[in-house]
């Protein structure tokens, strides 16, 4: 149990450190020519890999067998949820200034913003949502909710697609690992239908 939990708070701990060498950067005057842009790009990148980390969980449990991963879904996906809000909190008051009038257009200017807006509703939600106490008050529908990352980690690829203008790489590496992790879950969720099938009896055809 003391192993377990040491496990927990190491893993805690290690999933701040981006947020850490973040923080480092900016006092020390790291972050490049474009600081704003770089934070908000920085706080962006790890919001969506924890999404992707959180994704990942189901196929390693799946694959090793080794069911201690299902206690650090929650936690990964906290994560994804406290680096999506610092990354929209960069955008609303570091490069806006709450100027709402000057947001508001913009969103209505950039369409790439309005697949971010899904992505950040969604993933704010399954944060607020995360707490045993949560799971116990939506029953049934606490699943049907969070299922809904599927969509968000969609929804934010295309975000990070369609902002930029220069090098793909990096979005097209997360489409490509987005595109296994979904896979992977169609063949599952196809392999359990056929199970299914089969499990259930025929009735005897009449003589």
């Amino acid at each position: 149990m003391t192993l377990k939990f040491d496990r927990y708070w190491l893993t805690l701990y290690i999933c701040g450190l981006p947020l850490l060498w973040l923080l480092v950067d900016m006092v020390f005057n790291h972050l490049g020519a474009d600081p704003i842009k770089a934070l908000h790009v920085r706080l962006g990148d790890w919001s969506l890999r924890f999404l992707c980390i959180t994704l990942a969980v189901t196929p390693v449990q799946k694959i090793t067998r080794w069911r201690g991963m299902a206690d650090y879904r929650q936690l990964f996906g906290v994560y994804a949820f406290v680096y999506s809000t610092l990354h929209v909190l960069v955008y609303l008051t570091i490069d806006h200034g709450m100027q709402w009038q000057l947001i508001w257009i913009d969103v209505l200017e950039s369409s790439y913003i309005w697949f971010g807006v899904i992505a950040f509703v969604i993933v704010f939600a399954l944060g607020l949502t995360s707490t045993n106490a949560s799971k116990r008050w939506l029953g049934v529908y606490w699943k049907k909710l969070h299922r809904l990352i599927y969509i968000a980690i969609v929804a934010a690829v295309v975000h990070y697609f369609w902002q930029l203008k220069g090098n793909l790489a990096d979005p097209f590496m997360y489409a490509i690992f987005t595109l296994i992790l979904l896979g992977f879950r169609v063949l599952i969720w196809y392999g359990n239908q056929r199970l299914s099938k089969m499990m259930i009896p025929k009735g005897r055809e009449d003589s």
